[in-house]
């Protein structure tokens, strides 16, 4: 079957729609972070860069480190930049651009996202590192998509509509992925682990208020902190992480989502040196990626 045009949107150079990319110009080993500032503070630390791509708020670099294939994209901020990132992507990977046909052999890319993060808990403190062993969703993007029972964990959706029956009055219709296991014992192994809320937006969203008041005030985030899936708790509360691993499981990518915390909720605390933090993760993470 061909995908049309109107489905599968292809530039006149052959690249694809919104990233602007080709398919030689991605590796098997891919880092998402949001700002497109922080695209060349990953790629800084490339032996070599092939490629540097920009459209819009996606920019790319494709390189080399120590011999091993990198690209790092930003994709800037919410899932709904997701649902277009990894998308475009797995189309890159997985679909032949030029014929328009899916691909017999598929490719399964490492996606692993180098974000911030603000901590729901205590114990996980500004300046630290957490790697995501669920994301649970509160955006809505994957109710969209067709997906089979073992894509999901049902059991910390249905639990967490509970909590959310006993202290709001707002309908929540959460989704929960699990990222790959061997990804998190890989990269985030001495790292913080838990569960990550992404949330729809910035404010009201994730309890802030400004001027307009929020219906899921900062008090219900506070509560839902003390909540917890066996050894889990919810840790971390962002705008991407769901998403990437919704979209990673059905469409057979194995994904992980790094945090540098930036915040504290439970201390309004807030990080003295989010640079030299997000710097520390990067190298990090690109070293577990390479030499583990």
């Amino acid at each position: 079957m061909q995908f049309p045009d109107s489905e599968l949107i292809i530039n006149l150079n052959g690249s694809i729609y919104h990233l602007n990319l080709l398919p030689e110009q991605i590796a098997n080993t891919i880092f998402l972070v949001g700002d497109p500032d922080r695209v060349p503070k990953v790629s800084k630390h490339f032996d070599h860069i092939e490629h540097k791509v920009q459209k819009r708020e996606f920019v790319t670099h494709t390189g080399t480190l120590d011999g091993k294939r990198l690209t790092v994209i930003s994709t800037g901020i919410s899932t709904d930049n997701i649902d277009i990132v990894m998308n475009e992507l797995d189309a890159l990977a997985n679909i032949d651009l030029k014929t328009r046909e899916e691909k017999i052999k598929k490719t399964s890319l490492d996606i692993i996202r180098i974000g911030t993060s603000g901590s729901l808990q205590k114990e996980v403190p500004v300046d630290s590192f957490l790697a995501s062993s669920f994301g649970l969703g509160l955006d809505n993007l994957l109710h969209f998509y067709a997906y089979e029972k073992s894509q999901r964990e049902v059991e910390i959706e249905q639990q967490f509509i509970d909590l959310a029956k006993e202290e709001t009055s707002m309908m929540i219709a959460p989704y929960a992925c699990q990222g790959d296991m061997e990804l998190i014992k890989k990269i985030g192994a001495n790292m913080h682990q838990g569960i990550t809320l992404t949330a729809a937006g910035f404010y009201a969203p994730q309890g802030r208020q400004l001027r307009p008041k929020a219906v899921l005030a900062v008090d219900f985030f506070r509560k839902a902190s003390h909540w917890n899936f066996g050894d889990l708790k919810l840790t971390n509360l962002e705008m991407e992480t769901a998403a990437i691993y919704g979209l990673a499981n059905i469409l057979g990518h194995r994904a992980l989502s790094c945090n540098a915390i930036l915040a504290n909720r439970a201390t309004n605390e807030f990080s003295k040196n989010p640079k030299k933090t997000v710097e520390i993760l990067i190298e990090k993470v690109l070293e577990k990626t390479i030499y583990s």
